[in-house]
């Protein structure tokens, strides 16, 4: 975005976050809250603690990663939706690589989880980026599709053959042996020492879309492809690719999962995250620094609205009606300016026409 364009947007973010906030007051309010300390308790429920401040920085980081997952599609013109099965696949196949190499070093282990987490879901999100580019078939059909497929067959793993032996686990593979596991950061917290490598992952995604050569030609095949084509980029290769690291980048997510927070899998291991993060890189307009700083912000208010529903009694779901609300307003964003900037000049021309109007009777 241009200095200009990001100084609007920041505006008209600025004022939908109060606007939704506005709304979620008049909920409570006639839910029969008082909207003043049901966002108290939501404030406190995010930072009232160190557990809480890790918890949310753990979801800000899975926010973080689906987010610039879904950029780096969208920055070459096309539309990842399946980040939800890349990030399953990459799950179970970082979890069974770590019981099947039970007993081994966890200098080898995960290494190794981490690698079959991006090699299967850099392969998932590989299917539809060659199908658009070789047969131009819809990514978001594909993907949505793949999507089912991806939870299905994990579910089918967890229940079948990669079942825990323990019968109160319905549907879940083996457990991590716990020198596999990631090392918590904040006691009894689910942040883990993934976060410093999603850190690391965050940084080189910026930098290579924002600083580099390849990241001038990825963000010329978006915006023009034809043109990109004839100036001798190789546009196929390129979607291709980022496709291949959207998807690894997913199944890595999965790995984070799996080794810093449930030590096993299960279908539980993801609540819709990669749509969340989605929806935060939609908002942002899929501008990697804006998606960090959203990510902290939604994380924030989730893990608030948990603890506001312990504390305070209200519902967590305000979250989703104040992050709906959001983006209800930033999806009309250009609509309502266009509509006001209009209005302006016809105000303007108005006035100019009644000012020459009074100047010709003079």
């Amino acid at each position: 975005m241009k200095n200009r364009d990001k100084g609007s947007y920041f505006a008209s973010l600025a004022l939908s976050v109060l606007l939704a906030f506005a709304i979620g007051a008049v909920i409570l309010a006639v839910a029969g809250f008082n909207p003043v300390q049901a966002y108290a308790a939501m404030v406190d429920g995010a930072f009232s603690n160190v557990r809480h401040v890790g918890d949310f920085l753990e979801y800000a980081m899975v926010l973080c990663i689906c987010g610039l997952a879904c950029v780096l599609g969208s920055r070459v013109g096309i539309f990842n939706v399946g980040g939800e099965g890349q990030l399953l696949l990459g799950a179970i196949a970082a979890c069974q690589v770590g019981v099947v190499m039970n007993g081994q070093s966890k200098w080898l282990v995960l290494p190794c989880a981490a690698l079959a987490a991006m090699a299967v879901g850099g392969f998932y999100a590989l299917i539809p980026g060659v199908l658009k580019v070789k047969v131009k078939v819809n990514e978001v059909i594909t993907t949505i599709m793949l999507n089912t497929i991806a939870a299905s067959f994990c579910q089918f793993l967890a229940k079948g053959p990669w079942k825990n032996p323990n019968r109160n686990m319905v549907a879940a593979t083996g457990q991590l042996d716990p020198q596999y596991w990631f090392t918590t950061l904040i006691p009894s917290s689910n942040l883990s020492t993934a976060i410093l490598i999603a850190a690391v992952m965050a940084f080189l995604t910026w930098y290579i879309m924002q600083k580099t050569a390849v990241g001038f030609e990825m963000k010329l095949t978006g915006q023009n492809p034809r043109f990109a084509f004839f100036s001798g980029i190789k546009t196929d290769k390129i979607v291709i690719l980022c496709m291949l690291i959207s998807g690894a980048m997913c199944g890595l997510v999965g790995m984070f999962r799996v080794y810093g927070v449930e030590h096993l899998y299960r279908s539980s291991i993801s609540n819709q995250y990669y749509f969340e993060g989605l929806t935060v890189a939609m908002i942002a307009r899929y501008d990697p620094v804006t998606v960090i700083l959203l990510s902290f912000f939604f994380a924030i208010l989730k893990i608030g609205a948990q603890g506001m529903e312990l504390s305070a009694g209200v519902p967590n779901q305000i979250y989703l009606i104040i992050q709906t609300v959001i983006i209800f307003f930033m999806a009309a964003e250009n609509g309502i300016f266009t509509s006001v900037q209009a209005g302006a000049q016809r105000k303007k021309a108005r006035a100019a026409l009644a000012r020459k109007e009074e100047q010709s009777h003079g």
